[in-house]
């Protein structure tokens, strides 16, 4: 290959990470700069801390059709801020937009959240990430992956109990396949989000219904990994 290609081809491959920094940096410039804009992120934090779905839900619908906006914000924020759960975006989204247009609106801030996860963690590296999960969380989950690859993806995203922006993370360091990572995205929070669309209005169901496909999921988990190290035995 010649050298200008693939120096051209490096070039365009980080412009998604180029979008986010630039991004990143605006926000951070406004947090500091624009009073009303500090007085949001202060407020967007107290509310999305709470863990209060009702108030939560409240906060949302006061933006209007903005909202969705929002949502994805919140859904890449929560990559970092640790403490606001996603399953807890995905309920508030359902309950605030209904089951239709909140599954497609989880679909896409779950998407661009671990867009953005995947190319942080593919430029950055295990050395910055570690700052944010820890030495240990990434050895394993990059442990996971190498062994499981796709499917590893899968059962992360649609177990509501696993480490959801890890997978993202590490599936940029270790530099798995972009498409293949979102394909396996798809396929394990589509179930998921179907799921909490059906529950969502009831919490008691909605608790006991992700309790059941958590406890499936690692079921049929536990049978593909005993069914390949079987298979890897016999070779």
């Amino acid at each position: 290959m010649k050298p200008g290609i693939a120096d051209t081809s490096a070039k365009k491959s980080r412009v998604p990470l180029y979008i986010s920094l630039l991004l990143v940096a605006a926000l951070v410039i406004c947090y500091f700069s624009i009073p009303a804009v500090n007085q949001f992120f202060n407020e967007a934090w107290t509310v999305l801390t709470s863990n209060d779905e009702a108030k939560i839900k409240t906060w949302v619908e006061t933006f209007g059709w903005s909202g969705p906006v929002v949502i994805v914000l919140a859904m890449v924020a929560q990559m970092f801020l640790l403490v606001i759960p996603t399953i807890l975006l995905m309920v508030v989204t359902i309950l605030a937009y209904g089951p239709i247009w909140g599954s497609l609106l989880i679909l896409l801030a779950v998407l661009v959240a671990s867009t953005i996860g995947y190319f942080i963690g593919k430029y950055f590296g295990a050395n910055i990430i570690a700052n944010l999960l820890g030495e240990k969380t990434i050895n394993k989950v990059s442990s996971f992956l190498n062994d499981y690859g796709f499917w590893a993806v899968v059962i992360t995203r649609l177990n509501p109990f696993l480490s959801n922006d890890a997978i993202s993370f590490v599936a940029g360091i270790i530099k798995m396949n972009f498409w293949k990572f979102i394909a396996a995205t798809l396929i394990g929070i589509v179930p998921l989000t179907i799921l909490i669309a059906i529950t969502g209005d009831n919490t008691d169901s909605m608790k006991n219904g992700l309790l059941f496909g958590s406890i499936l999921s690692l079921l049929l988990f536990g049978y593909y990994i005993y069914r390949d190290k079987k298979r890897k035995s016999s070779n």
